[in-house]
């Protein structure tokens, strides 16, 4: 118990009627702050320990212009001396010097007012019109001020509180305070009531002698505000809207445990890569193992690594099922697109063409930094059809990167295991005014489209970037960490502003008309 709360409960121990009239004045002469008497009056009463009922007081309080004027007397009277000590009159310059420019102001202007002062209009000299007069304004101000607090709003009348507060000297104060009485469950000392049931009590029984809070099952509760998109969503969201103006359909990524099988192996990665390895892969631990594969499609690929075809030699080592049968956290949605494109071959009706994409999280057992993370997300599209080449390709990366205001594109040859030829994509970067790399593309090899049953004539084109890149370019983020994971601000994601990428060629156009 605090103790403004032992010193409030003292004041009403001398008997079932005692009470605190005014909490502002048990404050003042108790030495306590009031709004700290308030807060534990309202947490007493909570308990029931004590009972409120609101007053209001009003008052005048004095300005530092009427305090001035209690002191030294008004300013009309104190120019209308100055004009009495000089027969001759004064001008103005003289008579700011006299009673100094604030005081002359005013001043002057009421003794114009009430005739205590004439202006000639030849000299501009002012001379005083009678001989004294009654400093009405400093006894009103003096009688107000010597009055006690509550109670001075009527010391004077109306009238003469309606002029004060015309020359801003006095203003109207209205307090808030409380009196104060016992309560249904008054105590001189206050015994804090649990508001939880915990094992400890339980455990040694002393919930039983244990004073609980009430619950109160009506309570609104404070209310919540509405949630807020994060940046990577609203960019996701663009994407999205992009690629499917294009034509591509999105493809279910909602699997994030993997097979080695469709991981790798599928995609004619050798089972020997250093990828596979737990020091970049996060493998699953229970369960450890995938329930099935398509059988034929296994010993297709199996075949194709051990033995070759397509004109392949294929990687002449043993291709060992324990190894495919993995269960890992997959690396790529490449291994979803390698699921959607057995399908498409196996579909009834036969293959026909189509354009995929997915945008989803991934997860790479890499250092963490300023720009690499253990999980990101991939936006990934293909294009299946007939007779495809790399202009297709590179055709397709433009019109995308260009939806969203990138036009200077470079393309540099790269190895990938599963594409050839294969094409790292870069990016001019207006900011940093550099080259940098924005994402990976390719061509499907033989070796993995075959064993999936695709026409010999069909080629699949495909390419891939992060989504937290451009995230980062677009909001001006420096370090992914900012972007994604425990360390990220809410009130960033909440303060974001709306994503919106524009066509460079249409705002090319624009610019033009």
């Amino acid at each position: 118990m605090s103790d403004v709360e032992s010193t409030i409960l003292a004041a009403l121990s001398g008997g079932p009627d005692a009470s605190i009239p005014d909490s502002h004045a048990f404050a003042a002469a108790s030495s306590l702050d009031h709004n700290a008497v308030v807060g534990s009056c309202k947490s007493l009463q909570s308990d029931g320990y004590v009972s409120l009922s609101e007053r209001s007081t009003q008052f005048y309080t004095l300005g530092k212009e009427a305090d001035a004027i209690v002191q030294n007397g008004s300013q009309e009277v104190r120019v209308l001396n100055a004009l009495l000590a000089a027969p001759d009159g004064l001008g103005v310059p003289e008579l700011q010097a006299a009673v100094g420019k604030d005081v002359c102001k005013i001043g002057m202007g009421n003794c114009l007012k009430n005739k205590w002062a004439t202006k000639d209009k030849a000299s501009g000299k002012l001379t005083a019109a009678v001989s004294e007069a009654k400093d009405e304004v400093r006894e009103q101000l003096t009688t107000l001020k010597g009055a006690p607090e509550e109670g001075n709003a009527k010391v004077l009348d109306d009238k003469a509180f309606a002029a004060l507060k015309r020359r801003k000297l006095v203003s109207l104060v209205t307090r808030k305070s409380y009196a104060i009485a016992r309560g249904p469950s008054y105590a001189p000392q206050r015994v804090k009531k649990a508001a939880d049931l915990t094992k400890e009590m339980l455990d040694s029984g002393k919930w039983k002698d244990t004073p609980f809070k009430e619950y109160n099952f009506r309570t609104l509760g404070e209310s919540v505000g509405g949630g807020y998109l994060h940046p990577l969503l609203k960019v996701r969201a663009e994407f999205r809207k992009i690629l499917m103006e294009m034509g591509f359909e999105e493809m279910p990524t909602d699997k994030w445990v993997e097979s080695s099988f469709w991981n790798f192996d599928s995609l004619f990665q050798p089972q020997s890569h250093p990828a596979r390895d737990a020091h970049d892969t996060f493998f699953i631990k229970e369960p450890a193992r995938t329930v099935s594969v398509p059988e034929e499609y296994y010993e297709r690929v199996k075949s194709m690594h051990e033995v070759g075809g397509s004109g392949s030699i294929g990687y002449r080592t043993v291709f060992e099922r324990d190894e495919a049968m993995k269960n890992l956290l997959r690396t790529h949605t490449t291994a979803v697109s390698s699921q959607m494109l057995y399908k498409l071959a196996n579909q009834p009706g036969g293959f026909k063409p189509a354009r995929y994409f997915s945008i989803d999280r991934v997860f790479r057992n890499e250092s963490m930094d300023a720009t690499h993370l253990c999980e990101f997300h991939q936006v990934e599209g293909l294009v299946a059809d007939y007779n495809l080449s790399l202009g297709d390709l590179i055709g397709t990366i433009e019109t995308f990167f260009r939806k969203i205001g990138i036009t200077r594109l470079r393309f540099k040859p790269a190895f990938n295991p599963y594409t050839e030829p294969s094409m790292e994509v870069f990016g001019y970067h207006p900011d940093l005014k550099k080259w940098t790399e924005i994402g990976n593309s390719g061509m499907f090899r033989p070796e993995m489209l075959a064993p999936m049953g695709l026409p010999e004539d069909v080629r699949v084109i495909a390419w891939g970037l992060s989504l937290e890149r451009p995230t980062m370019i677009k909001y001006r983020i420096d370090n992914i960490r900012n972007l994604f994971g425990h360390k990220v601000d809410l009130a960033m994601t909440k303060n974001a502003p709306i994503c919106r990428f524009e066509d460079a060629e249409e705002g090319a156009e624009e610019a033009k008309v």
